[in-house]
């Protein structure tokens, strides 16, 4: 059912919101997630700003606070003996799958410019060009309920960034730009460890449903 009113999430119901969408889009196989994918993907050390610490309880309530708000919830196709979670995002939002994309890698990693938006939705979402992400971010915010902001640029900052606007008005004086690496080495190891570390995470997710297979085995 589409959102027609202004919804606010939590952080913890924004990183999973975020985390379900992604896995949608990168691992299919397998997506629905149960609980404890789902922890695992909110907890993930790459892709993910700031780092989480989430168990299943927190993450267990964080889904009744996504499914009360028409967003996510258990998989309406789902069977078997472990309940599955999916997203209801593109069909609350009536997004394509560009804004959707791009809302997903901003609820996940924070405020961020055209360019790091465009590098990091490539997996869910080729853009050819920075005008293609202008163009997403657009929709974004031209909606009758906006769900996109651009922020005021940073002293020193060639690109402005871009938040959501899932989890209510953005304060912008808590919003620090981050840290210029010194060297263009530490941001080339920087990238190598968090593709190690995604790669991992999908191996977590393996796992995790090679685990469910078995239990349904052993009944």
């Amino acid at each position: 059912m589409p959102v027609t009113d202004p919804i606010i999430l939590t952080a913890a119901e924004a990183r999973a919101l975020g985390a379900l969408v992604e896995k949608a889009a990168t691992t299919p196989e397998y997506y629905p997630l149960s609980l404890n994918a789902l922890v695992n993907a909110c907890n993930q050390r790459s892709n993910r700003e700031p780092v989480m610490n989430l168990d299943e309880d927190d993450v267990r309530q964080t889904l009744n606070g996504l499914e009360g708000k028409g967003v996510a919830g258990r998989a309406r196709s789902a069977d078997g003996r472990v309940t599955k979670y999916e997203h209801w995002m593109g069909e609350a939002f009536n997004l394509g799958r560009a804004e959707e994309a791009l809302l997903c890698v901003l609820l996940l990693r924070g405020p961020q410019t055209p360019g790091e938006l465009r590098g990091r939705t490539e997996r869910m979402h080729r853009f050819d060009e920075i005008g293609d992400v202008l163009a997403g971010l657009q929709k974004l915010m031209e909606r009758t309920l906006p769900l996109a902001v651009v922020l005021p640029r940073q002293p020193g900052t060639k690109e402005p960034r871009y938040a959501h606007l899932l989890s209510g008005p953005v304060d912008v004086t808590a919003m620090a730009p981050a840290a210029p690496r010194a060297h263009e080495e530490d941001r080339d190891q920087g990238e190598r460890i968090a593709q190690l570390e995604a790669a991992v995470a999908e191996l977590r997710l393996e796992v995790a449903a090679l685990e469910e297979q078995v239990e349904r085995l052993k009944t």
